[in-house]
């Protein structure tokens, strides 16, 4: 296929049983998912062979809410599943192009073993790492690290923005040739080719030199999922991957305009930031079967789950006293995800939904945008974002695993072959190659160079 027109990104964003709050109990879901890695290995290969870009894995260090009864019916609250830099450190060994993206809070971690963790998946498999970088917006990760209460908004991301700092430092700890590991002259590495940090920040003191080689991608992609002020300034000035989510294509073309606007007071261009929404598609023959399917899926949400999900979104506020049948309430600003809270909101205002009606909206793509249809009406919507400057590529969230990627890979990807609009084999190996994105030069070449 021409490499002259350009082509859509995927990713695989891998919830253990599907997006869906319900998605475990279809009966054609892998109930057990999140600690069955057999699942894991099915669902890569499977995107590997459909020339997926990359599977991403969301991550948070403790389960979302205390309502132990909707925590009991629900297997998307971070309730029983892998830490991803382990699963995708043991999917590197049985796939060979597919990138692997995980999820790391700089809010409850240390720098230092987020440049190690990741530099060594990159290394393990051939190239493929990236590194999500979020703050953490859940209150109740703060309780299982020493903390009384989560750090507020503002300082999470200026904590973010020294910590995706250090972690790139000591990832430029060594130049691309510093191992010579001669056994006959006894240099196993040329010290004039170590490039020890001595940071000294704010928040973190780290001196280095980072243990591990320079990656093979000179640095793993750096992926980023905020989407308020501070998260886009932050994405302007660090990311080469961005995910993000939108109910509407004007919507999308706003956030998209926004910050590929913003690169270039970082000195950086717009084709080196990839923006890829979710998207949350259910795939029928018909639009009749699509609706059918989306329904049936539904139809499995319990009232006390949708209701949970609702209150985590809306920024902690417990809607359960006001009348399921009556309109969102006016809540105050949150101090977890305030993208997130906005959108939510936006859409019950725009749309005049009810408390249920919204949690109903929610419950499959909690805020992404969702699209109920036939294999050529999904296809030409993603089309219309990326020809429109919506979108780069997509980030797609099934609705039940495994099917759901496979009726994604069966049904929507030969529309968009067809179209010339995605692959049909990989451009390289590393998952810097295949996004289209160019491998970092050590600074000390940079330097060199220019003198």
């Amino acid at each position: 296929m021409s490499g002259a027109r350009p082509q859509i990104k995927l990713g695989a964003f891998l919830y253990p049983t599907g997006h869906h709050v319900a998605g475990w109990r279809h009966p054609e879901a892998q109930a057990d998912a999140g600690s069955n890695f057999a699942h894991y290995i099915e669902l890569a290969q499977l995107a590997e062979a459909a020339k997926f870009d990359l599977i991403f894995m969301a991550d948070g260090v403790g389960t979302r809410g205390t309502d132990i009864e909707a925590l009991s019916r629900t297997a998307v609250r971070y309730v029983a599943q892998f830490e991803p830099i382990t699963l995708l450190s043991a999917l590197a060994a049985v796939t060979k192009n597919i990138g692997f993206v995980a999820t790391a809070s700089t809010s409850y971690n240390e720098p230092y073993h987020i440049a190690r963790k990741f530099a060594s998946l990159d290394h393990i498999s051939g190239g493929r790492a990236g590194w999500n970088l979020v703050t953490s917006s859940s209150e109740h990760e703060a309780h299982n690290f020493g903390r009384e209460e989560h750090y507020a908004h503002a300082e999470r991301y200026e904590r973010a923005e020294e910590f995706a700092d250090v972690v790139r430092g000591l990832w430029d700890t060594w130049e691309e040739d510093a191992f010579l590991r001669d056994k006959e002259s006894g240099i196993y590495f040329d010290p004039d080719k170590q490039h020890v940090l001595n940071h000294k920040g704010k928040f973190f003191k780290v001196r280095g030199p980072l243990n591990v080689a320079r990656a093979p991608q000179g640095q793993p992609v750096l992926v980023q999922a905020g989407s308020s002020e501070p998260g886009k300034e932050l994405a302007a000035r660090t990311a080469e991957v961005v995910f993000t989510a939108h109910q509407t294509i004007e919507d999308a073309r706003g956030f998209y305009s926004d910050l590929k606007g913003r690169l270039a007071k970082y000195g950086r261009r717009p084709e080196e930031l990839k923006i890829m929404p979710g998207i949350f598609p259910v795939v029928g023959r018909t639009q009749a079967e699509a609706e059918a399917k989306f329904q049936e899926i539904q139809d499995l949400v319990h009232p006390v789950v949708g209701l949970s999900i609702l209150n985590g979104m809306a920024g902690g506020v417990d809607l359960s006293k006001y009348p399921l049948d009556g309109p969102i309430p006016d809540v105050p600003e949150t101090n977890a995800s305030k993208s997130r809270q906005k959108l939510l909101l936006d859409l019950a205002r725009r749309e005049n939904l009810t408390i249920r009606e919204l949690y109903l909206r929610v419950a499959g793509a909690r805020g992404h945008w969702q699209i109920v249809g036939t294999p050529s009406r999904i296809a030409d919507e993603m089309e219309h974002w990326f020809t429109t400057g919506a979108a780069d590529g997509f980030n797609v969230m099934p609705p039940h695993l495994p099917v759901g990627l496979r009726d994604f890979t069966e049904f929507v990807l030969p529309e968009l072959w067809r179209r010339g609009l995605f692959r049909t084999e990989y451009q390289g190996r590393t998952l810097r190659e295949n996004l289209g994105l160019s491998t970092p030069r050590h600074p000390a070449r940079v330097q060199a160079a220019a003198e």
